[in-house]
């Protein structure tokens, strides 16, 4: 009798597992956060200069901010307004913490060109997408 209570039980374990994993749980597990940089001078980027965008957990302000997405690529050539999409496992955010997105432009020397010099809060209410509109980047010296 305790053996077919156990193997019963084993069964509707296993069963459980996979109703799990035939509804899609693992495609739903990502979020995009996406949007576009820019600045204001009259500056045209070199072909080969290189563009960075992060998605960074900024809650504790005496450590580190910790990476979560990151984005990096040549502008080829594009002038801003520059699109950029940051894709991770939703399971990398904790509700309780704060996350900011930040980008940077590197020249042909690996100079900094432009920079964010804002905060830019990421709120994850949920959705599976977070639009940031355009980034405002600031010329460095």
């Amino acid at each position: 009798m305790l053996r077919l209570a156990a193997a019963f039980a084993l069964g509707l374990s296993a069963l459980a597992l996979s109703s799990c994993a035939s509804t899609g749980e693992a495609e739903n597990q990502w979020t995009t956060v996406s949007g576009k940089i820019a600045y204001r001078e009259r500056i045209a980027l070199p072909p080969s200069a290189q563009i960075e965008v992060r998605l960074d957990d900024v809650s504790l302000a005496d450590a580190p901010a910790r990476n979560i997405a990151r984005q990096a690529f040549g502008a080829d050539g594009q002038q801003v307004p520059i699109a950029f999409l940051l894709r991770f496992d939703r399971s990398a955010i904790d509700p309780k913490h704060s996350y900011a997105v930040s980008a940077r432009i590197t020249g042909d020397d690996g100079k900094l060109m432009f920079i964010t010099d804002t905060r830019n809060s990421v709120a994850f209410d949920g959705g599976s997408e977070v639009d940031m509109g355009t980034l405002n980047l600031v010329k460095t010296n």
